[in-house]
């Protein structure tokens, strides 16, 4: 895929579009052939939070950075019946917050952008969860991911694709993706997928992540998308293999003082 264009410097990185790519028809379609493979293997991925309002997935979805999607499911249901909407939550106290979800990690932070979101929830959108992608990222614990799945799941809006650890490993382990940069990869997937395909894309790559493509013991062997994968590894965890060791250069050390010998005199400084 080659890079059409540059992102100006200096522009907000929370809110930053990823530069454009154009990809070829034949890249294209493989991108779309392993999609429809993965669909085949794993026709129950979807989102692992659980929710029931737009509002309570922004918050789960602000709650698992850092953190399983299991950890923050045991947390939100007493999250959510003790701060129904976004005015209660808006008028919590911090510290009771930070009790609630306190095993999630980062717990401060995490509450200090909970309450701030809901803040702007129920000060600037009247407590509904805004249905813009520019909208959302202006919001407090909210970035280009959160706003992607909110949107994608809540409202069946695809304005991007939200590239996690896992969809960030799978894709350029498949090939369908060339770079380390969130923002780069959400680029170059979506000049590979129609966007009707955009929310589901990172359901599938996330489950085959979590299922299939581990980041230390992929199971290459029972990889459904085994004969298109690119990733140079996989044929030898396909035959109960591990990654090649890094071998790293030898430091040359000085030889050891012998026994009884007399300290090299220091050189006084001129």
């Amino acid at each position: 895929m080659k890079k059409r264009a540059v992102p100006a410097k200096g522009s907000p990185r929370k809110t930053a579009a990823p530069a454009a790519f154009k990809a070829t028809a034949a890249e294209k379609a493989r991108a779309n052939k392993i999609l429809d493979l993965l669909e085949q293997a794993h026709p129950e991925a979807t989102c692992a939070l659980h929710w029931r309002t737009p509002y309570e997935l922004v918050m789960a979805t602000i709650l698992s950075a850092q953190c399983t999607d299991e950890r923050v499911n045991m947390v939100t249901p007493g999250l959510f019946a003790r701060y129904p909407d976004a005015a209660a939550l808006a008028a919590a106290r911090p510290a009771d917050v930070e009790r609630i979800i306190k095993s999630t990690g980062f717990f401060r932070a995490k509450t200090k952008s909970l309450m701030g979101c809901a803040r702007g929830l129920s000060e600037l959108h009247g407590g509904e969860v805004p249905r813009s992608l520019d909208v959302l990222v202006k919001l407090p614990g909210i970035g280009r991911k959160t706003a992607s799945v909110v949107l994608g799941h809540a409202y069946d809006l695809a304005e991007g694709i939200a590239v996690d650890t896992h969809v960030l490993r799978v894709s350029n382990r498949l090939g369908i993706a060339h770079s380390g940069e969130p923002l780069v990869v959400e680029r170059q997937l979506m000049a590979l997928i129609p966007r009707e395909r955009w929310t589901r894309t990172t359901d599938l790559l996330i489950f085959h992540g979590r299922k299939i493509c581990d980041a230390r013991r992929p199971l290459c062997g029972s990889c459904p998308v085994f004969a298109l994968c690119r990733w140079e590894h996989r044929q030898a965890f396909a035959l109960g293999g591990k990654l090649p060791k890094v071998t790293r250069p030898r430091v040359a050390r000085p030889p050891a003082p012998r026994k009884g010998a007399r300290p090299a005199a220091r050189r006084r400084k001129a």
